[in-house]
């Protein structure tokens, strides 16, 4: 499937008639010169988003229809060192000790493309230690001379040039480390040269929608034409408004949902505002606080303007979206919808001389329309003041009909959209981890693999989701293959034994049978775990004796009667109990990469409640600095010596939402290191640091989870009823107390 939009090109009539996007123009106000504006030199984008499957396949297209490699080339893209990386890169190259090293990159404040230099004249305690500290000094006058310099090179992960002639006629070519032909010059140099650019986006979200889809058909259901569905459906909306939305495109994280409980969408508007609001220049500036205030009738909506109120309505008098700007400056001051686009942009550049020319062009016009001067004033303020956060609503449009379309699903097909949420995660236990959680939240039951019922991948049986082959550890594409051709020629597995008989073992090797057996995949032929393992190798052994001697031609005795040879030759199931649920999960773990029919955490449930303030879902939204307390069962962890040679250690944490990294430096390691080991409950309180990639936790302190109540109990606070105050109830407290 192709995406029903992106970017400015959702503005085109044209693209919309001939099927390129799926959103009509007219009806959302999108405006074409956003797109494609006379005035401007630089060609026009048409930005596509392809199913991941398939967007290779049309790269592979593009490189054949057009002159082959020589002539179609993917892009490189340099990683610039930004502030923070450029702090700790010099600093390591210094041999400052780490921990001072990230205490003054956490003094950066936590702000999109910060510079050094802006960093130095909001953080005056960054100025001080380069004022008091030489070695501090010598690190910020290096970081400052590196910041900005590309750090590595990488492939696009879209961009993609086509040329009339021989590439190398324009530009250097190098080979990427897939071995794919990529340019030397990134996309500006591209388009400065004259060459035409194409995004060509793998977007996984609708891989999703189509798996979920075709699992509705294969189940005999009828999939919903995602591309025509009532933009008004109640439970969707309902969905949205209580922030059920882990799976959601876009509106998934937990910043989101806390937008999402406070605004509650009630039409696709609010939708297509909810994607442009959740952007870090619209949240730093407080815009969203004025739209959700304004929306739920905290606060009136005005318009300084009758003309405005057209324009501004579907925002509730907020100016959004940059086809707003554009607008206003068309209504009220006469300009050209290409010149709206030039003020446009010169907003977003913040260039300060092209923006009092545009101030003096503005007013002078509005006056001549008849527009008041200190009304005409206050409006361009507004427009300056919000316009340079303001988004293309075009671009929102189209990725807010996809959050929608997978809102649908999941409000309609819940199982059968996580199962293909699942499938699209196999590869990341994190996420994995994260999505068997929501199911639980939403009352679904995840099964382990099953021999007889498991495909590939995820599927959905009786309303439950089956873990898919493909997830079980060591087990690759070719054994899984091999298992399902002889269950579709041959009918289910009976029992260990007959798997045995009849998978070929040149595919499917002892690792693969072991895995399967530590994920509970032979659960459903009767035997128990601990008696399938305990007869492994006997059983492996007799089953390859048995195709060695079928491929040779061999036959025993029994076989050529036409009886079962198989009770006498197998070895007997021992009669023992299963493993303990700590040995089931853990082996479940080992196999899979996560818990599946418990979790070690859920015991502890009622003290998570109690002391936690945040979970591993929650972090990533966590400003710089914020103090948490979070619980956990150790995943791994590792130890590492610091600068002065002591220990500390990086542990992964796992709760009931996913993962996250710990960070005990020696301080604290030195006096809790008899509590790290794997599998350990531990609550820790710490400080939320991040950087470009993740956030983490800085641990003060680490504790046994099952000694919160003892460690952080401050106070009891006792209810007690007048009428049980009597002599005996009061002996009854005190023997209590």
């Amino acid at each position: 499937p192709v995406g029903p939009g992106r970017g400015s090109a959702a503005g085109s009539l044209v693209a919309y008639s001939l099927r390129i996007t799926d959103l009509d123009p007219i009806a959302y106000g999108l405006i074409f010169e956003r797109f494609l504006n006379p005035a401007r030199k630089s060609l026009p984008d048409i930005d596509i988003d392809f199913c991941i499957e398939g967007r290779d396949s049309v790269f592979k297209y593009v490189v054949e229809k057009y002159g082959g490699p020589n002539h179609v080339a993917q892009i490189i893209t340099f990683g610039k060192m930004q502030a923070r990386a450029a702090i700790r890169d010099v600093g390591r190259a210094l041999d400052i000790p780490l921990r001072e090293v990230d205490r003054i990159a956490k003094l950066i404040p936590d702000a999109a493309n910060i510079t050094l230099e802006q960093a130095l004249s909001r953080e005056p305690r960054l100025k001080e230690l380069i004022e008091e500290q030489p070695h501090i000094k010598k690190l910020f006058i290096i970081a400052r001379a590196l910041e900005g310099l590309p750090r590595h090179a990488s492939t696009h992960a879209a961009g993609v040039v086509i040329s009339d002639r021989p590439l190398v006629e324009y530009l250097p070519l190098a080979k990427g480390k897939k071995g794919e032909v990529v340019t030397q010059y990134d996309m500006k140099a591209v388009e400065r040269i004259g060459l035409i650019k194409f995004d060509l986006l793998g977007l996984r979200n609708l891989t999703v929608m189509k798996e979920a889809c075709e699992i509705i058909r294969k189940r005999g259901g009828v999939a919903p034409d995602l591309a025509h569905l009532d933009l008004t459906d109640r439970k969707t909306f309902e969905l949205l408004a209580s922030a059920q939305t882990t799976g959601v495109f876009q509106l998934e994280s937990s910043g989101m949902k806390d937008l999402l409980l406070r605004l509650k969408p009630a039409c696709f508007e609010d939708i297509i505002a909810l994607v442009a609001l959740y952007r870090p220049g619209p949240l730093d500036s407080g815009m969203h606080d004025q739209f959700v205030k304004r929306k739920n009738g905290q606060v009136p909506v005005t318009y300084l303007l009758p003309e405005l109120e057209p324009i501004l309505k579907d925002t509730y008098g907020v100016i959004l979206y940059q086809e707003q700007v554009m607008n206003i400056a068309s209504v009220l001051a006469d300009y050209s919808m290409a010149e709206a686009d030039n003020l446009r942009k010169a907003m977003g550049k913040k260039i300060a001389d092209i923006m009092a020319q545009e101030r003096e062009r503005f007013l002078s016009r509005a006056k001549g329309r008849g527009v008041d001067l200190e009304k005409a004033e206050n409006i361009f303020d507004l427009i300056e003041k919000f316009g340079r956060y303001g988004f293309n609503k075009a671009h929102s449009a189209a990725y807010a009909m996809i959050a929608f379309q997978t809102a649908y699903l999941k409000a309609h097909f819940a199982v059968e959209s996580m199962a293909a949420i699942l499938t699209s995660e196999m590869g990341s236990t994190e996420e994995v981890v994260k999505y068997i959680a929501e199911c639980r939240n939403q009352g679904i039951e995840v099964l382990p693999p099953d021999i007889n019922e498991s495909d590939m991948s995820f599927t959905v049986v009786d309303g439950k989701i089956r873990f898919g082959l493909a997830a079980v550890k060591n087990v690759g594409h070719g054994a899984i293959e091999s298992i399902l051709k002889v269950r579709g020629q041959g009918g289910l597995f009976s029992s260990f034994f007959d798997f045995c008989e009849r998978v070929d073992f040149r595919k499917v090797n002892r690792r693969v049978v072991e895995s399967l057996i530590k994920s509970g995949a032979f659960d459903s032929t009767g035997a128990r775990r601990s008696q399938i393992m305990s007869v492994l190798e006997e059983t492996l052994e007799v089953g390859q004796k048995t195709q060695r001697d079928r491929r040779s031609g061999q036959f025993s005795l029994f076989e050529t009667m036409g009886l079962d040879s198989r009770q006498t030759i197998y070895p007997p199931f021992p009669e023992i109990e299963e493993w303990n649920e700590g040995e089931l999960l853990n082996y479940e773990k080992e196999s899979l990469g996560f818990f599946i029919t418990g979790h070690p955490l859920a015991k502890y449930e009622p003290i998570l409640h109690k002391f936690a303030n945040a979970d591993t879902e929650k972090l990533h939204d966590l400003s710089e600095g914020r103090v948490v307390r979070i619980g956990g069962i150790i995943r791994d962890y590792k130890l590492h010596n610091d600068r002065k040679g002591e220990a500390m250690a990086f542990v992964t944490l796992e709760d009931l939402s996913g993962l996250a990294e710990v960070v005990l430096f020696s301080s604290v390691y030195s006096s809790v290191s008899g509590l790290i080991e794997k599998d350990s409950a531990i609550m820790v309180e710490g400080r939320v640091t991040r950087d470009e990639k993740s956030s983490k936790i800085l641990a003060d302190t680490v504790i046994p989870i099952d000694a919160a109540e003892g460690t952080w109990t401050t106070s009891v606070h006792l209810n007690l009823r007048i009428t049980d105050l009597d002599k005996q109830g009061l002996q009854k407290l005190c023997d209590i107390l």
